[in-house]
């Protein structure tokens, strides 16, 4: 009996090493970022750039066999949260962007572990403001979206007043007598962004005001013109651009802000309006005649290639002439496609997987 007990004290014993020597093996992995193998790529941000993803991801996981890359949509802002969380499976191995990283994004990857970062830009996209196809036209100019949508605008005495405008044709006697109603992305969203940046804030500096604003104060110009109506004038919408389109055809009157490959996919719905007398096309985007053209990227986690299966080559796949190239399966989808030089140049940089250098802003 003293045996038996010896014996079983003697494993248990035994099997509580055990258990704490794979908790703290457990522990140092997770302190090295957690670095081991996952099954299949993985992919999270902007809902433009995310048509994309999931065709090319459609095509690597036919042609190369693997698992199939994981695609997630969650706003461009939302996915490199995600990407610079730190190292390792439980966070991206590419963030899909609709705008450049910014320098405070840098920094918390930085901070994170997250130390070799490739900035790859894959083509342009616009942003659209577009209405139902039985809708009334609108030529907007760049101020009008400002005096529309702005949260203030100027009022008597050089004061800034919570904004009165309730109609197109008050702040431009040439739109149309309506209802001032925009459905957009919520602020996680590249292309809002992108529409405060290309939009907004040119609008905004057009008028002697703010100008003199941006001139003396370039931290309240910023404010003023970035900072949208909260009276429902202005109606954030999700990440999910179709919703928006259909939400126009169910809305009479409405006007949408989404990006350019969602209108191609649906101009039997919906039409684009111009902005200063530009209609948006592929060729006024890649030409930046069209005033709200912007770029695209992927950002690629270096440290996770090598480790998890297939990465470079989904990202070589990404770039390839027969993707991102003039007349690739991307362009179908509504991908302004890079010139010919500048394609090469960003494919050497993902053929080299060269680092970038910490963004300015």
């Amino acid at each position: 009996m003293i045996r038996r007990l010896t014996m079983t004290r003697a494993l248990l014993a035994a099997a509580s090493a055990i258990a704490l020597l794979a908790l703290g093996a457990c522990s140092n992995e997770q302190a090295a970022g957690d670095q081991t193998a996952r099954a299949g790529i993985w992919a999270a941000g902007s809902s433009t750039v995310f048509p994309f993803a999931t065709r090319v991801a459609e095509n690597f996981a036919r042609t190369s066999g693997g698992a199939a890359p994981r695609v997630e949509s969650l706003g461009t802002g939302g996915g490199i949260q995600a990407f610079c969380q730190g190292v390792g499976p439980n966070t991206p191995d590419i963030a899909n962007a609709s705008r450049p990283m910014k320098a405070s994004e840098f920094e918390l990857c930085r901070t994170n572990g997250v130390t070799d970062i490739v900035e790859i830009k894959i083509g342009y996209d616009g942003i659209v403001v577009a209405t139902a196809r039985t809708g009334a036209a609108f030529n907007l100019r760049l101020q009008d979206l400002y005096l529309a949508l702005a949260k203030e605008t100027p009022g008597a005495g050089g004061a800034f007043v919570a904004n009165p405008a309730t109609m197109w044709n008050q702040i431009n006697p040439g739109l149309p007598a309506q209802r001032i109603q925009v459905y957009g992305p919520p602020p996680t969203s590249g292309t809002r962004d992108a529409f405060l940046e290309l939009g907004m804030a040119p609008g905004a500096a057009l008028l002697p005001a703010l100008a003199a604003i941006k001139a003396s104060d370039g931290d309240r110009f910023e404010t003023l013109a970035h900072t949208l109506r909260e009276d429902n004038a202005w109606i954030d919408s999700g990440e999910n651009d179709n919703a928006i389109v259909q939400t126009l055809n169910r809305t009479p009157g409405s006007l949408g802000v989404f990006g350019f490959s969602f209108l191609e996919q649906n101009l039997d719905t919906v039409k684009a309006e111009t902005i200063d007398g530009v209609a948006p096309s592929a060729a006024t985007i890649a030409d930046g005649t069209y005033p709200l053209a912007r770029s695209l990227y992927i950002y690629v986690k270096k440290q996770h290639v090598g480790v998890t299966p297939g990465l470079e080559q989904f990202v070589l796949e990404f770039m390839s002439d027969a993707s991102a190239g003039r007349g690739g399966y991307l362009q179908d989808r509504g991908l302004v496609p890079l010139p010919a030089d500048q394609l090469a140049a960003q494919r050497a940089i993902a053929q080299a997987m060269t680092v970038m250098t910490a963004p300015a802003k």
